[in-house]
């Protein structure tokens, strides 16, 4: 225990990254409530300037919600290519530093500079020229959190936001997380935190004061998690190229749809697109996995696990069209589908390889 408390983690998080973008590439746009995402009916949010999320705006709202919230809101459609360029020259100065990052998303990741390529004792100071060299050289800015584990130091990332930093201690960690409100702790949302607050746990102390077999009781394995980070304790190592648990795609249609034809023709793009960031990352699933959205918002999932990995774009395209056609007829129409595909191994096949169908 003593070497992992002897740990130095940092975690970075880029300040409304993609609406900071949008803002620093297009002057108009600077000091005005910033939404990047989908401005009709059916659109969401998919990123929100700080002067948007002044008036309540967050990422993942409905678009149409947001524009209650903020009339003057300035909505812009997302440009990906340029978010996954900046963020790989952020990821290159990450790299100056330490091999050890681990990438959460385009806009954060942890870095573990326990031992350092430039052998700086002080993980404060790493993140300091860290986020000093972010800002020169992309003109946007990061917050970071320090301590000395992952847990504790995406919390303490979100201690200082926007453009600043926090350092939680060995000696702090558990007073730290002990004046927490569950629903601040990180892997418990709101669902899970209204579930522990019925059971008059409100904070990490109460939290704290159950046993691992009543929280498993309650929360199955999760509980264990739930155990241990109430104790400020954390001991996953910041993993390299961590392999993906699902590559998804979704899409949330203008117009419900019904028929077999026209649900078929809007599943394809989906297929196409899973398929491709499959190839792109070289990694191939055994489970695939259809989400359902109905016009009343009831949501159900339909999931098929196969003996052997989907090697071949044809068995994603049957699977998921088999899926979709086990659900015929619809009583009602559709407006979100969404496929994903899950127990992730990395490829090793070929590219055109035949292979017998894993069933």
């Amino acid at each position: 225990m003593d070497q992992l408390a002897n740990r130095k983690i940092i975690h970075i998080d880029m300040d409304a990254f993609y609406a900071s973008v949008e803002q620093r590439d297009n002057a108009e746009l600077r000091h005005k409530p910033v939404a990047v995402g989908g401005s009709s009916q059916r659109g969401v949010v998919a990123a929100a300037s700080y002067e948007a999320r002044q008036f309540g705006v967050r990422s993942a709202m409905a678009s149409s919600v947001a524009i209650r919230k903020c009339p003057d809101l300035i909505f812009v459609k997302p440009r990906f290519d340029v978010y996954k360029a900046v963020s790989s020259e952020i990821r290159a100065i990450f790299a100056e530093y330490t091999p050890l990052i681990e990438p959460l998303s385009l806009d954060e990741a942890y870095l573990d500079v326990t031992d350092n390529l430039k052998n700086i004792a002080s993980a404060t100071q790493i993140a300091e020229e860290i986020r000093a060299k972010i800002q020169q050289q992309t003109h946007l800015t990061a917050s970071a959190g320090i301590s000395y584990n992952k847990f504790l130091a995406k919390l303490a990332s979100d201690f200082r936001k926007p453009n600043g930093q926090y350092v939680i201690k060995p000696s702090q960690g558990l007073a730290f997380v002990e004046t927490l409100t569950v629903g601040q702790f990180h892997g418990i949302g709101r669902v899970t935190a209204a579930r522990l607050n019925q059971l008059g746990i409100f904070t990490g102390w109460d939290l704290r004061q159950q046993s691992e077999a009543f929280l498993k009781q309650h929360f199955g394995k999760a509980g264990s998690y739930y155990y241990t980070i109430a104790r400020a304790i954390d001991n996953r190592p910041v993993t390299p190229d961590r392999l993906r648990k699902s590559i998804g795609s979704e899409t949330t249609f203008d117009q419900d749809l019904i028929t077999e034809t026209d649900l078929l023709a809007g599943l394809q793009p989906l297929l196409d697109s899973v398929w491709r960031l499959c190839e792109r990352i070289r990694v191939v699933g055994r489970t695939v996995t259809l989400k359902v959205k109905f016009a009343d918002f009831e949501q159900i999932t339909r999931s098929r696990t196969t003996l052997g990995p989907l090697s071949q774009k044809a068995f994603l395209d049957r699977i998921g069209i088999e899926l979709l056609s086990s659900l015929f007829p619809l009583s009602k129409g559709v407006r979100l589908l969404g496929i994903s595909v899950s127990n992730l191994e990395a490829s090793d096949y070929p590219s055109g390889q035949q292979l017998v169908l894993p069933f």
